[in-house]
């Protein structure tokens, strides 16, 4: 079957302004960090040209800021910042001359992390470092004109067009909406006057660029933040903005500030795609949607349901930039689908590291990590098939080493056969596909059920041996931890362990909150069920509302256990979990009635429950039911006996380190080894 016949929609072409897309797939806007460093040009021409070669229709950079109260970043400023630009546009072109190369404007606003920052009123962000500076008549004008002058440049580097950010609580959202915008004057007050700042920054941007030029401009769509825009107002403002000479309007959702998640895992695939099917009803150019689409056949749907013409696929991008060209020959199986973790891309961004991805450790590492030939091909050994040793695995026989892979379970997987029983994280049965897939294609020789002693592997005949043995649970050494009311995580997980209705768990790691969200689910997990999904979470797609939130109290499914986390440290309870995640799980469990206690010491388990010591006081809790979540020691045995024996191996994964057990952190070093083997 054809790839026009497998996804007629994603595989059709379309017309964009003056010129058209070759398929309706488009990488969308990531920063990344590659454009802070000082090889910027070389690092992001060869980011982007492996997405380019990798079949999208259209790439949106990273944004760029048009003026210097952006703060700290990338900026198209003047002629001097051109030539950067040119050679990313020139690589870009020449590696495909097909696809269409669009750069982001992105103005901070309020959001700068410099107390030059700028809004319309001086009201600070909940998420932003400074009270922002309220820009007077001249300012406004000046930022106008920074919008159009940097536009004009964009088009002097090389690019094919525009897009405009004007959502997430940057600087012209905030003219929008009224809680951000308290002016009395001709750009605050009424809805006409919030609406003229975009409505002005697009007309000259179309003015200085001409009608040559792809001009998009991501517009809210539905700002998942109490007292944000009024559908009438989204519809109002796209319309105007159309007039104005838009080509295409993307469709964003959400604030950076929302109390909404719109991209984690827990998130279902497409789910706020029909409020851009909405939105496309009321207009005659073509929209662009987002968020959670990661795999062709989901693209696919929504382009045929008509929710939208063009689909964004940013982080997929990062997991598999050859994600289109895959759906083209028919490779789905062979897709390395983000799992919407968050954990290398926007908690990188969000915290200053380079922007990379869990299950891709090469994404905006494409001139530092590479997997050539093999110039010598070894037998390699590697015992263990959790993410690092499958990582390793399928790498180095892609190089061309032959390579065994040993693992005394049933299945590959390791931890991430944990992870995907947990309600929100089902997408890390993707992983585990496209692993399976990966060892058949490169001729791993896998085997399952098999527990490899270090005589075998030091008299196999392999050139090296591996050792991605994972990590242990640890047991806390207290009185009663041997009591038939104490369980371990993995046999919660994995449900070989009952678990009352009164459950204390010890520890409040990643491994606490999977658990604690396990135990207290009910019903269909959200992220596979729009309507469920919108219930947990206020949403209110039908009415939209303003801002698409207000006035709908969350309805979080719960099976009423009563359930106590608790955690040695006296920091407050899932501190550590990730920037951009954490408080979904936080906020999730809070409204399940999940108590989260810190500062604890452990005192013993006995029929009478759990005795601990809370701010200085012996406290019982008298549960039913304690689940050992204390952590984990690395599973180093067979390393050990391997030394022991003179023979040297390689340690990676949580065999080397098992702190939180950091899938990433475990796949970047196979990753490494891979490539150097």
């Amino acid at each position: 079957m054809t790839a026009h016949a497998r996804y007629p929609h994603v595989f059709s072409p379309l017309k964009v302004g003056h010129t058209q897309v070759r398929n309706r797939i488009l990488m969308g806007s990531m920063h990344t960090g590659l454009e802070d460093l000082p090889d910027a040009a070389e690092r992001l021409s060869a980011y982007f040209v492996e997405r380019a070669r990798g079949g999208v229709g259209m790439i949106i950079t990273g944004g760029i800021g048009p003026h210097p109260t952006v703060g700290h970043g990338a900026k198209l400023l003047g002629p001097g910042d051109v030539a950067l630009h040119r050679q990313v546009t020139g690589a870009v072109h020449a590696a495909d001359p097909e696809v269409k190369i669009v750069m982001q404007i992105l103005h901070t606003g309020p959001l700068a992390g410099t107390p030059d920052c700028v809004a319309p009123s001086p009201v600070k962000s909940r998420i932003g470092r400074y009270q922002p500076n309220e820009l007077d008549e001249a300012g406004i004008e000046e930022q106008i004109a920074a919008f159009a002058n940097c536009a004009a440049l964009a088009k002097q580097a090389g690019y094919d067009g525009v897009e405009i950010i004007g959502s997430a609580g940057y600087l012209i959202s905030t003219f929008l909406v009224e809680k951000t915008n308290q002016r009395t004057d001709g750009w605050g007050g009424s809805w006409e006057n919030r609406m003229r700042f975009p409505v002005e920054v697009v007309r000259r941007v179309r003015a200085a660029v001409g009608p040559d030029f792809i001009l998009i401009f991501r517009i809210s769509a539905m700002d998942m933040l109490q007292g944000g825009m009024a559908w009438d107002e989204v519809v109002s403002l796209a319309k105007a903005l159309e007039a104005e000479g838009v080509d295409v309007i993307s469709t964003h959702f959400c604030w950076h500030e929302s109390f909404v998640p719109t991209i984690a895992t827990m998130v279902p695939r497409a789910a706020f795609t029909q409020v851009t099917g909405r939105l496309r009803k009321e207009l005659t150019i073509p929209l662009i949607t987002s968020n959670r689409i990661n795999m062709p056949d989901v693209a696919e749907a929504v382009l045929a349901r008509g929710d939208a013409d063009l689909v964004s696929m940013a982080r997929p991008m990062l997991a598999d930039p050859d994600l289109v060209n895959k759906a083209r020959e028919g490779r789905e199986d062979e897709i390395n689908t983000c799992i919407g973790c968050n954990q290398a891309c926007l908690d990188h961004t969000f915290t200053g590291r380079l922007t990379t991805c869990l299950v891709n450790a090469r994404a905006c590492r494409e001139t530092e990590l590479s997997y050539p030939p093999a110039a010598s091909p070894k037998t390699i050994a590697v015992v263990g098939a959790g993410p690092a040793g499958l990582a390793f695995s399928t790498l180095a026989a892609q190089r061309g080493h032959r390579v065994t892979l040993f693992d005394a379970g049933a299945e590959i997987g390791g931890q991430f056969n944990l992870a995907k029983r947990i309600p929100g994280k089902e997408e890390f049965y993707e992983t585990l596909r496209y692993f399976a897939r990966i060892i058949e294609l490169t001729g791993v020789d896998l085997r399952l059920g098999t527990r490899v002693n270090a005589g075998a592997l030091a008299t196999g005949g392999f050139d090296e041996v591996v050792i991605a043995t994972g990590i242990e649970p640890r047991t806390p050494a207290i009185d009663g931890i041997d009591h038939p009311k104490v369980v371990r995580y993995l046999d919660v997980i994995t449900g070989r362990a009952p678990v009352g209705q009164s459950v204390a768990i010890m520890g409040a790691g990643g491994i606490g909150f999977d658990v604690a969200e396990l135990i207290t689910h009910e019903g269909t997990s959200a992220a596979l069920d729009v309507a469920v999904f919108a219930r947990e979470w206020g949403i209110d797609f039908e009415g939209h509302p303003r801002g698409g939130v207000t006035g709908i109290e969350p309805q979080v499914a719960s099976n009423d256990r009563a359930v106590t986390l608790l955690q040695r440290k006296a920091t407050p309870v899932g501190q550590g979990l990730g920037k951009t995640t954490g408080w979904t799980h936080r906020l999730t469990l809070q409204r399940r009635g999940v108590k989260m206690v810190s500062g604890v010491e452990y005192r013993k388990i006995d029929d009478a429950g759990l005795h601990v010591v809370i701010g200085g006081e012996p406290v019982l809790l008298p549960v039913d039911t304690v689940i050992v979540c204390a952590g984990q020691d690395p599973a180093r045995g067979l390393y050990d006996a391997l030394a022991e024996r003179g023979c040297p191996a390689h340690l990676i994964g949580g065999a080397h380190e098992a702190a939180e057990l950091d899938a990433k952190r475990a796949i970047k070093q196979a990753s490494e080894l891979a490539a150097v083997i």
